[in-house]
């Protein structure tokens, strides 16, 4: 069972990647989809293994993603 999930505002999303490149459980990759300005955004893969980190948030210039944690 996750313990955290991630939220992505793909219109916000320039493509960089740091989101994909600093989850540590690699929930992550860069979408084959482009979003209308032309990039590719994030997309989850492995939602069950999100810890809620938020290190995709921290390391976004854009702010357009984070994650979070679930109430126990």
């Amino acid at each position: 069972m996750a313990k955290g999930f991630v939220s992505i505002a793909a219109e916000r999303c320039k493509g960089c990647g740091f989101c994909v490149e600093f989850c540590p459980t690699r929930v992550l990759v860069l979408s084959s989809a482009f979003n209308s300005t032309g990039y590719h955004p994030p997309h989850v893969v492995a939602a069950e293994k999100c810890s809620g980190c938020d290190l995709c948030g921290m390391y976004c210039p854009d702010f357009a993603i984070f994650g979070g944690r679930y109430a126990r």
